[in-house]
C-alpha cells in the first residue's frame, strides 16, 4: 500500500478493529469523555446515522471491548488494553482525516469484492 504517513501500528489497528468511518468516530467520542455514557439514540443524532445503524456500532464496540454496556448505555472501556493506541489514532485521525478514512474505505471495499466473488449470477 501508498505510505500515507499512517503508522504501521495504527494501520494494522484499524484494520484489524475498525470496519467503518462510524465505528472510529463513536470510538473516539467515547474516548473523548470516558465517564459520559451514551445511549443509541444520541449515537445516533451525533453521527447523523438511523439508530439501527447506532446500536450495531455499540454492540461491536462491546464485543471490541472499547465500550461497556450497562441499562441500555454505553460508555468508553477505561480498562481497556488498547487505551495507548486508541489515544494515538485519535491524534493521529485529528491530522490525517483522509489517509485514514481512505484506508478504512479501501477495507470495506476489499471486504465487499472479497463477499461478491461468491454470489450465484443467474442468467436472465
Amino acid at each position: 500500500m501508498v505510505d500515507d504517513g499512517v503508522p504501521a501500528d495504527l494501520r494494522d489497528f484499524i484494520l484489524k478493529s475498525i470496519d467503518s468511518v462510524g465505528q472510529l468516530e463513536a470510538l473516539l467520542l467515547l474516548r473523548a469523555d470516558p465517564g459520559k455514557t451514551w445511549d443509541v439514540a444520541q449515537l445516533a443524532r451525533r453521527l447523523y446515522v438511523n439508530e439501527t445503524e447506532a446500536a450495531a456500532i455499540f454492540a461491536q464496540l462491546t464485543e471490541q471491548s472499547f465500550a461497556v454496556a450497562a441499562d441500555g448505555s454505553y460508555r468508553y472501556n477505561l480498562a481497556g488494553n488498547k487505551a495507548a493506541i486508541i489515544d494515538r489514532l485519535a491524534e493521529a485521525y485529528a491530522r490525517q482525516l483522509i489517509p485514514i478514512t481512505n484506508l478504512i474505505h479501501a477495507k470495506t471495499r476489499g471486504i465487499r469484492a472479497f463477499a461478491d466473488a461468491f454470489k450465484i449470477k443467474r442468467d436472465k
